[in-house]
């Protein structure tokens, strides 16, 4: 591809030396397994995230599995999500024995809509799961709301989302715990697999501590069943050298959103609809979707072009084969399948170039100009045979 959906090598360079000397220091210490590495990391991003707790584990979907069982949902309890995620989200509800419970999506944010939970909840309701989609927050506030009336638990799945606030709230501050992903991808990302889970619920981080390793505590003693699920020590030092850059990758990422948006509806106005941060929000945009009529052409256009794209996500989670025994069936959520028709994310990362936009640009408007003509056409020769 002439342009990646992400190229992280530019961002390794600026870096190598650190990251190099950091690593060293971990070898030469023999401490591999949750070292002063991860306990750092772990007070960091919670400090960041504005809560008290941070608890290091294997992966992002673990830690959306191990915040839920750590918080008391039990098998039969039912958890409220979106169906326009990945399937972690959904995955990790039935892997904690839970029943996910599908809503409809905002259509402006693509995040779950505050007002399809209610009508959802019945008194098998344990828990809500919120998805910050693309890297901007869910309505916490107005969620927050039904979950205290309802005394239901919030797991904020902030794997996209790191960085992101709500009227100045941060990730995890509205929620009874917030999980993070540190996928290669994510806008703090390490080298293999890692995720957290922030809380200020000690009890809630205490029980995840011990999920993660087994369910042991102490060592060789289980009280409950637990999982091999612990942040690795050398991405934990690969992430504390990035971490103190996050700040700084955000700008520039919601840098080159603000340029893809400006230029967009400057020429394209009224065909696609770019990304809306809704008011309060900071979005971080770990993607820039777009909806787009003719979706997939365009995507096979750019293609063509050398433009990487991405679909996030085509099939949601209630049509799934893997969920068809909860009943679902198309039509149920038609905002979430509308959007999984639409969606269509642009490169983005903060080493972005400007001349890359562009380029990104100018295909899709060349995309939208003879997509166009030639629909003038076949209704001019529509017009010429029915004279």
């Amino acid at each position: 591809m002439k342009i990646k959906m992400l190229d992280l090598s530019e961002q390794y360079q600026s870096m190598k030396k650190e990251v190099m000397a950091k690593l060293d220091e971990v070898m030469s210490s023999s401490q591999f397994i949750l070292g002063d590495n991860v306990k750092q990391l772990e007070a960091d991003v919670a400090k960041y995230s504005g809560v008290n707790y941070g608890v290091g584990v294997g992966n992002g979907s673990d830690a959306i599995h191990i915040a839920l069982q750590a918080a008391g949902v039990e098998a039969g309890d039912e958890v409220i999500t979106t169906a326009f995620t990945f399937f972690a989200t959904g995955g990790a509800i039935a892997r904690a024995g839970a029943v996910p419970v599908y809503v409809d999506i905002d259509p402006v944010t693509f995040n779950i809509d505050p007002a399809k939970i209610e009508a959802a909840i019945t008194e098998k309701t344990k828990a809500i799961i919120p998805v910050h989609l693309y890297g901007q927050m869910a309505d916490m506030e107005a969620i927050r709301h039904i979950a205290d009336e309802y005394n239901l638990v919030v797991i904020e799945d902030a794997a996209q989302a790191i960085g992101a606030k709500q009227n100045g709230k941060s990730v995890g501050e509205l929620g009874t715990a917030a999980t993070y992903s540190f996928f290669p991808t994510k806008n703090l990302g390490g080298y293999g697999d890692g995720g957290m889970i922030v809380t200020n619920d000690e009890e809630l981080a205490e029980k995840a501590r011990v999920i993660r390793v087994h369910g042991s505590k102490p060592k060789y003693y289980h009280h409950v069943l637990g999982y091999n699920s612990r942040l690795d020590e050398m991405q934990a030092a690969i992430l504390n050298v990035k971490f103190p850059y996050l700040d700084k990758w955000s700008h520039s990422r919601r840098e080159r959103a603000a340029y893809y948006t400006d230029q967009l509806e400057t020429k394209l106005e009224g065909i696609v609809q770019t990304p809306v941060q809704k008011q309060g929000n900071y979005h971080v945009f770990h993607q820039y979707t777009l909806r787009v009529p003719k979706r997939d052409e365009l995507q096979q256009y750019l293609k063509e072009k050398g433009v990487a794209t991405m679909v996030y996500y085509p099939q949601p989670l209630h049509v799934q084969p893997v969920f068809k025994e909860l009943g679902y069936e198309e039509g149920d959520l038609p905002e979430t399948e509308k959007a999984a028709k639409e969606a269509l994310s642009l490169p983005m990362y903060p080493e972005l170039k400007q001349d890359d936009q562009d380029y990104i640009i100018e295909k899709i408007v060349a995309f939208y100009e003879n997509a166009f003509e030639k629909e003038q056409k076949s209704v001019e020769a529509t017009k010429e045979l029915t004279k």
